[in-house]
């Protein structure tokens, strides 16, 4: 919180003997003031003194409070109040690149989307039409691609909770710590996971597409499945949670904003970390009876995306 510095100095003639003074001190709390006594002890109890009598007063405030109202009511005397508003020039910068560094990553996210997404829409228009060709309809490995599109998406959440308990937070830590940390810029080192996964399904998805027959329907199906899933992880992980990139209207979303706020949980380590997956999050929190947290940080977050929007 930022602090305004005020200052009030009177000047005031003496000509009386000294006495004890005791000074009334008014409780302005949280605010502080250091006194600087007006007669020094050492000229003596009773000595006559013809001097000026100072005052100063020091006051660390609350910017949201009114300066010059709680300066009269400690000191019934004139003041001078200097109060800067200003921004600490290390606090514009870091605005400045953190709003830098979610262009850049809103950048990478929207080619990324649109290029996987019409990859993928015009790999299925041709490999099927490539298919009816010869007149006869392949429902079997029509229906195989699409069973295997759908359980491919499915299966990724059960691999992906699997792989974040028991790779990402054992072995390949040094790779998703920096998932945990604050973040230097638009990218981090846990961003390499979403490569390797893309790794698999461009393999399936070309063998797919380059050949006919059940097998390599089965294994277009796979690679278009982890396609899916992994552009509705970027967006609810990246997007919706951590904030990488804005994602609209999904923010309201009800099952979102669920998976949204169990995720949230994870990086509190509540729970030793549960949950672990993402779409399924709060089921696992169901599990360790973590529902209540879950209902608070769910409040939490639509006072904070509310207190934004506003």
């Amino acid at each position: 919180m930022a602090a305004g510095l005020s200052a009030a100095i009177s000047w005031k003639p003496l000509l009386r003997p000294h006495h004890h003074h005791h000074h009334q001190h008014h409780p302005f709390s949280p605010h502080k003031s250091i006194i600087i006594p007006s007669t020094p002890a050492f000229f003596g109890r009773h000595q006559k003194l013809h001097t000026m009598k100072f005052t100063a007063c020091v006051l660390m405030e609350d910017p949201k409070k009114n300066t010059a109202s709680h300066v009269a009511d400690t000191e019934k005397e004139e003041t001078v109040v200097v109060y800067p508003h200003l921004v600490p020039p290390r606090v514009t910068e870091r605005l400045a690149r953190k709003k830098s560094e979610r262009l850049t990553y809103l950048v990478a996210a929207m080619m990324s989307s649109v290029g996987i997404t019409s990859m993928a829409v015009f790999a299925v228009y041709y490999r099927f039409a490539w298919q009816f060709q010869g007149g006869e309809i392949p429902l079997s490995e029509m229906f195989g691609t699409f069973a295997l599109s759908v359980g491919a998406a499915v299966g990724m959440e059960f691999w992906a909770r699997w792989a974040h308990r028991a790779l990402w937070h054992a072995s390949l830590w040094h790779m998703h710590e920096s998932h945990h940390r604050p973040r230097d810029g638009p990218f981090e080192m846990n961003d390499v996971f979403a490569i390797i996964n893309a790794v698999p399904a461009i393999a399936l998805l070309s063998f797919g597409f380059f050949h006919k027959g059940l097998l390599p329907g089965l294994c277009f199906g796979a690679g278009l499945g982890i396609t899916v899933f992994g552009m509705a992880y970027m967006f609810v992980h990246d997007g919706l949670v951590h904030r990488r990139f804005p994602v609209g209207p999904i923010a309201n979303v009800p099952y979102f904003r669920r998976v949204a706020a169990a995720h949230q949980l994870h990086h509190s380590d509540k729970f030793n970390g549960v949950p672990y997956g993402l779409f399924l999050g709060p089921k696992e929190l169901e599990e360790v009876g973590g529902l209540e947290e879950l209902e608070k940080e769910i409040s939490r977050r639509i006072k904070s995306y509310n207190k934004n929007s506003s």
